[in-house]
């Protein structure tokens, strides 16, 4: 048995297997609806249920409120449908565009650009290309079930066997991290699928462009320049990435060299809480404030956010309802841990 979903304004239809999430069902369906964790945590898949009912599954309240709820949003990445549904999303043109592969990988390199951060490069299968969009991410597929995402820090290559890139931070007692900081080797095998996500560049727009990392929420946001720089996208760029100290800051010379680079963008380091032997003298206090500081006007900007999700949290509210950006240029890749999801 399965049920019909109309997803307007697009009019695009898809069916939804009993007990299949609605999201899930467009994933396998190449169906762009816009979405980031597919476990209830970050809200970036929130749509209006216009017609049928849902049963929604374990989500976190401030991904989608009682209060949200009873005004007839939905979670799509936890919402199961009892009959046909039609529901208000915007459609994201071409995040299905690239199949969803599970495929074996190898650990080609591990490195340690700061005490807390590992960047992995991982080699692809000779024979295979894994097409993907600047921003997605990847989850590894655990021995006992369990999954970790992971945003690629590369733009992607033509090329079949090429390489990806990834930034973890260490969580201690993690399952993964703990493994990658401690006992991983380079040559592991390791089970990877994707893409995933509706994070990346809409390049048909010709806006100026916020950039906004924090901690290693920068890996997509690299995927993103490397892509501009691919392309020649001469779109204005700035670049503003939040860190605690100076030693988070684990690719600050990449990041000047490829403002250096490209004429058409800038490079804002932030610190939070800078150590004395920092030696300091560049923008302190909240990544997002710098923006608001620097560019009080977005209404003509589209932001591109990624990191924790208390700094994207605060900057989609501060810039939209202070700095004028349409909520529909706000584009968010929340970094939720496995903490964040309890």
């Amino acid at each position: 048995m399965s049920f019909k979903v109309t997803v307007q304004p697009a009019g695009r239809s898809f069916d939804v297997a009993r007990d299949e999430a609605v999201l899930a069902a467009a994933i396998r369906q190449g169906i762009g609806l816009p979405y980031g964790c597919r476990d209830g945590a970050c809200g970036s898949c929130k749509s209006r249920l216009l017609e049928g009912r849902v049963i929604h599954g374990a989500h976190q309240l401030k991904a989608l409120s009682p209060a949200e709820e009873e005004a007839g949003f939905v979670l799509t990445c936890c919402a199961t449908p009892q009959t046909d549904l039609t529901i208000e999303a915007r459609t994201v043109a071409t995040a299905g565009e690239y199949p969803v592969q599970k495929v074996p990988c190898r650990v080609a390199t591990i490195a340690r650009p700061a005490p807390d951060v590992a960047v992995l490069t991982l080699q692809l299968p000779a024979n295979l290309v894994f097409k993907y969009r600047a921003g997605q991410y990847l989850e590894f597929l655990l021995r006992d079930g369990a999954r970790r995402s992971y945003s690629m820090a590369t733009a992607p290559g033509d090329a079949a066997g090429g390489t990806v890139e990834l930034h973890l931070r260490h969580m201690p007692g993690g399952k993964f991290t703990d493994h990658v900081f401690g006992a991983m080797k380079e040559k592991e095998i390791l089970r990877m699928e994707g893409p995933f996500g509706s994070f990346f560049l809409r390049e048909e727009i010709d806006k100026p462009i916020v950039l906004l990392a924090s901690g290693t929420g920068f890996a997509p946001i690299k995927a993103i320049v490397e892509l501009m720089r691919q392309k020649a996208i001469a779109r204005d760029a700035v670049l503003y990435w939040g860190c605690r100290s100076k030693a988070d800051l684990y690719m600050h010379d990449w990041a000047e060299q490829a403002a250096a680079a490209m004429p058409n963008l800038r490079y804002v380091p932030v610190l939070s809480e800078p150590k004395p032997e920092d030696a300091w003298f560049g923008r302190t206090g909240f990544v997002h404030r710098a923006v608001m500081e620097d560019l009080p006007d977005l209404s003509g900007h589209e932001v591109y956010a990624c990191g924790a999700p208390v700094m994207v949290d605060a900057a989609q509210r501060d810039l939209v309802e202070r700095c004028g950006l349409p909520a529909d240029a706000f584009y968010a890749d929340s970094f939720t841990s496995e903490a964040d999801k309890h």
